[in-house]
């Protein structure tokens, strides 16, 4: 049973197993084996409050004794390229997209692995939000993107394991099949069921559970200027024309 840890007890997370971990997770499959990512480490007191409004203050991020920025790079392989007389070509959308699966493989499998030693994590959808924030605070160069990041340390909670779709609304054998409207009542009845999920309802005066999440969690609005901030991130970080 795997939770988000956002509580972390004062215990150190040694750089000898960090980098152990770390080291393990490298090993993970990627595109062409050229390891197209980087991971950024943080645990000074001051760089967490910097990092901090970028991830809307989520506690964990000041709370943890490490945060862990996972990044899409084609800096370092293009480097490597020009240095060996090769003329790189990676300053484009299809490059980001294939350093992110490959950073985002890594940052699961290094999650894997914490928790199967003992430490928490709690993973950050919020890094793609604000990248432009974040490339300046890490001081990342061209070709280098955040994409995720995990808060990682020594758990001081137990917290229920969150609810999860049914593997029939999520599984599709051999090719795609839509939904019908019977199909979603009885994929997302659980969850729609659980009183903390009704009661997010009742607080934010909504009539379902998906207002919640339209009206209120990711609104229209602020879903297109994030997209606008990501995209310009991304020509700024060269990949993107």
């Amino acid at each position: 049973m795997r939770v988000s840890i956002r509580k972390y007890s004062d215990k150190p997370l040694s750089d000898s197993l960090l980098n152990d971990l770390l080291e393990k997770s490298f090993r993970a499959s990627n595109t062409g084996n050229m390891q197209t990512y980087s991971v950024i480490v943080t645990r000074s007191e001051e760089k967490k409050k910097a990092l901090a409004p970028f991830h809307f203050n989520q506690p964990m991020i000041c709370g943890a004794p490490v945060v862990l920025t996972f990044c899409a790079d084609f800096y370092r392989f293009s480097q490597w390229c020009k240095a060996r007389n090769a003329e790189p070509c990676y300053n484009n959308f299809l490059s980001f997209i294939s350093a992110t699966i490959d950073a985002t493989i890594v940052a699961q499998t290094f999650a894997m692995l914490a928790e199967e030693a003992g430490l928490g994590i709690c993973y950050l959808g919020t890094t793609v939000y604000n990248p432009d924030q974040i490339v300046e605070i890490l001081q990342l160069p061209e070709l280098v993107m955040p994409v995720a990041t995990i808060t990682v340390g020594y758990p001081d909670e137990c917290p229920v394991q969150p609810e999860r779709l049914p593997l029939e609304g999520i599984l599709h054998e051999e090719v795609y099949h839509d939904y019908t409207d019977q199909d979603i009542d009885r994929i997302y009845a659980a969850k729609e069921a659980m009183p903390e999920n009704q009661h997010f309802v009742t607080i934010n005066q909504k009539e379902t559970l998906a207002q919640v999440f339209t009206d209120i969690r990711y609104k229209k609005a602020d879903n297109e200027y994030m997209s606008g901030v990501l995209k310009k991130t991304l020509k700024q970080q060269g990949f993107a024309k």
